[in-house]
């Protein structure tokens, strides 16, 4: 009798539309997934914009079923902005925190410190905020770069200013990994163009040696001005120049002239004001899915996305289809699975070549004309030609 009544409990409970499949998956131990992300200090900026697309993903691919019918849930740390505190969170997401996959921190020098732990401990991760050469010489292993290289950042401003009939650039530089290959890259092509480099000094201290540097920046008078620093110190910089009422014909800087806010925050002097981007939140730019990313961006945080959210968004995009692909957490056959990978992101073509430095993924580079950040190179995705 007993028997029987399972069995009739069981028929009606399959009857009633809940198979035994989707039981296990709502039971199923998530697929935990670490990374570090800088709530403060001299990064804080643009890993807000990661942080938020991780998020994003985490919601989404929950909302889609999860990855291997398991849900995902992200652990994220605070580092900071300090490699010292990201070398020893990576160390306790794997050891401790026993997670299944990584993600990225932001920047060169903070994912060099994940890189160390990662391969270590024969993790594969894909570098969404990162572009200095150092990671991909050959020491570090199964890290796959998004952006493109930090050396190729200011070609199509240099061809811009030879294009103009402009002779002199001067380059100023933080003494970090980033900033000195997007200074060193700079400096290679601009003397390709034909360009003088009247000037080319690094700092390591930016409220010190600041202001000194950009005095002697303005005795030199180049026809244009290259500052590779982060945020804080191009800020710093700008503060500088309206103080002083200077300006080159040709004013470029990393990272945050390509912040939605760019312009918001730093006033008029903004205006003309070029800089290198991985993507833009453009209804124009053909990559498959960017229109609805940007979309569903705005929609979860409220804010326009930067380049920094469609790499880190991209990112995760091309570790969920590793993992559906191998259909496994296995990091040797994810790894194998990237490094022959050749798609499309939001953000663009991915692919990868020696020693997971991105090949297929050129940068761009946009000028903030009228208050409107436009993009002016390549040709090929101009949306405005540049002005000087």
């Amino acid at each position: 009798m007993f028997r029987a009544r399972m069995f009739f409990f069981l028929l009606t409970f399959l009857a009633l539309g809940f198979p035994a499949a989707d039981c296990r998956a709502a039971t199923a131990a998530p697929i935990r997934i670490g990374a570090t992300v800088s709530l403060e200090g001299k990064y804080a900026e643009p890993s807000s914009s990661i942080r938020d697309s991780f998020k994003l993903w985490e919601k989404q691919v929950n909302e889609r079923g999860g990855l291997l019918g398991r849900p995902v849930e992200l652990i994220l740390y605070d580092d900071k902005s300090n490699a010292d505190n990201v070398r020893e969170l990576y160390t306790k997401l794997i050891a401790q925190d026993k997670v299944d996959l990584v993600l990225s921190p932001y920047g060169t020098p903070l994912t060099l410190a994940a890189a160390e732990v990662t391969t270590r401990c024969g993790y594969t991760m894909l570098a969404c905020g990162a572009s200095g050469d150092e990671i991909w010489n050959g020491k570090l292993l199964k890290v796959f770069g998004m952006y493109s290289p930090a050396r190729r950042y200011f070609i199509g401003l240099l061809n811009i200013m030879a294009a103009n009939g402009l002779n002199t650039v001067a380059i100023v530089y933080e003494d970090s990994s980033f900033t000195r290959d997007a200074a060193e890259g700079a400096k290679e092509w601009a003397e390709r163009f034909g360009l003088k480099v009247s000037l080319y000094r690094s700092y390591s201290v930016g409220k010190d040696d600041l202001p000194n540097l950009l005095k002697d920046v303005r005795k030199e008078n180049p026809d244009g001005l290259i500052l590779a620093s982060y945020p804080d110190d191009i800020y710093l910089s700008l503060d500088w120049m309206k103080a002083h009422k200077y300006r080159p014909r040709v004013l470029a800087t990393t990272v945050n002239s390509a912040y939605p806010h760019f312009f918001q925050k730093v006033g008029s002097i903004g205006e003309g004001i070029f800089g290198p981007s991985q993507w833009e939140p453009d209804e124009r730019i053909p990559f498959p899915g960017t229109k609805r990313f940007v979309a569903d961006y705005v929609n979860f945080t409220q804010r326009v996305p930067s380049y920094h959210s469609g790499s880190s968004y991209a990112s995760c995009q091309v570790l969920e289809r590793a993992v559906q692909h191998c259909q496994c957490l296995d990091q040797t056959k994810l790894a194998d699975f990237i490094s022959s990978l050749d798609t499309v992101t939001i953000i663009g073509r991915f692919k990868v070549g020696q020693n997971g430095r991105q090949t297929g993924h050129n940068s761009m580079l946009i000028q903030w004309q009228n208050g409107r950040k436009e993009i002016v190179f390549p040709p090929s995705m101009q949306t405005a030609p540049p002005r000087i």
